[in-house]
């Protein structure tokens, strides 16, 4: 085939502006790569020295056509603005984004997260919840948002929320603060489930219960935000986490900022996109719950609720009139049994489409389904989307009707 000269310049020229020291940031381009990949009609600059001062490139000589940008660096934020390129911004929503701006920009769901930690909680029958959060500073707010946010959900369930700050950095003196935070914890009534604010303030927290012998999870269940893989695959016990959307914020980044270079303008310039579920591991993996035989049940479920089990097969394991069992279980948990046991294959199932290329037929049938339509069903009912397209960008879905 000949080259055509005029062919390359048909591909938009987009540079994308992150910090690639954070785990957030690196999850947003994995979105915009997801879109790339469908969509195959960009040229990317990015700057090779790891962003660690997030650079733009010269603009003057740059021909280029629209940029992605995170806006928690004032010179980026800055340095854009004036561009006039089409620009989408993300970030922690605070920091240098003028909420006026005419700039587009994508925010995390603090509300949701928070709702999922304490639900998460307290389906394992936790009765004692903490948060453990930052002290606040110009970019943090989203510590504050979450803290606000879980002690409000919590408040609801007609429980107490136990709150930590800390002073400071923790990088400036270590000793004295993980020090301080053992106090904390230590002070607690145990057991206790406790969200923190990222993985890295989970980090801090496990340490923490390391230097003073506190047992993880049996006395201090916790589970942190963002999902960073490697530091929860880190950290000991292995990590819990919630995922926070940050692929399909920028899956949606880009598909927006696409719009915009033909010319279109979004309808709405604030999207604050929801998170992708919790991924569990061993660090909130134990029931907290006093009855003994609600506790025998939901580990039988756990085990087995992905082999067609019904209600009936939890009553003949626990010995128990299924009457009795299903009071004991609205008491501690506040739902049936039957929730339950969909809850544990629907979730299963959610592992299932987001980590593996298993046919969804397959993946019906690994988790208890009676076929792919019946788990389609109230898989979408749940999650908001149907697993085909849920899988397709791990949570990310196109926005061009919400433009």
């Amino acid at each position: 085939m000949l080259y055509r000269p005029h062919e390359r310049k048909r591909r938009r020229q987009v540079a994308l502006i992150y910090d690639a020291r954070r785990a957030y940031d690196l999850k947003v381009m994995t979105g915009v790569a997801a879109y790339l990949q469908q969509t195959g009609k960009w040229n990317v600059y990015v700057e090779e020295d790891a962003l660690k001062d997030q650079r733009l490139p010269d603009l003057h000589s740059w021909e280029g056509n629209g940029i992605i940008a995170d806006f928690d660096d004032p010179s980026v934020a800055a340095t854009v603005m004036k561009s006039r390129l089409p620009t989408v911004a993300f970030g922690s929503g605070y920091g240098w984004y003028k909420p006026k701006s005419t700039i587009p920009y994508f925010f995390t769901n603090n509300q949701a997260i928070a709702r999922l930690a304490a639900g998460h909680f307290f389906e394992r029958g936790f009765r004692h919840v903490a948060y453990c959060g930052y002290p606040r500073t110009a970019i943090n707010g989203w510590s504050e948002e979450r803290e606000e946010a879980f002690a409000k959900e919590v408040k609801k369930r007609g429980f107490d929320c136990h709150i930590y700050r800390g002073r400071g950095k923790t990088s400036r003196d270590w000793a004295a603060n993980q020090h301080l935070l053992g106090v904390w914890l230590k002070s607690l009534p145990k057991p206790v489930g406790l969200m923190a604010a990222n993985d890295n303030r989970a980090r801090q927290v496990l340490e923490a219960c390391r230097a003073i012998h506190m047992r993880v999870p049996e006395e201090v269940a916790v589970i942190g935000v963002d999902n960073d893989e490697l530091l929860c695959q880190l950290s000991s016990p292995l990590l819990s986490s919630i995922e926070q959307g940050a692929k399909r914020i920028g899956y949606e980044a880009a598909a927006l900022l696409d719009w915009m270079m033909r010319g279109k303008k979004p309808r709405k310039r604030h999207f604050v996109i929801d998170p992708g579920g919790i991924v569990m591991r061993r660090s909130t993996d134990i029931l907290a719950i006093e009855d003994a035989r609600v506790a025998q049940a939901m580990a039988f479920i756990r085990e087995h609720a992905c082999d067609s089990i019904k209600v009936p097969d939890v009553v003949d394991a626990v010995a128990i009139s299924r009457s009795g069992l299903e009071t004991r279980f609205k008491a501690a948990l506040g739902r049936s049994l039957s929730k339950v046991i969909r809850e544990v294959q629907l979730e299963t199932a959610k592992g299932f489409v987001s980590d593996t290329n298993l046919a969804l037929k397959e993946v019906a049938a690994k988790t208890g389904f009676k076929s792919v339509q019946h788990m389609t069903t109230l898989f979408h009912r749940v999650f908001g989307r149907p697993p085909a397209e849920y899988r397709r960008t791990a949570g990310a879905g196109p926005v061009l009707g919400q433009l």
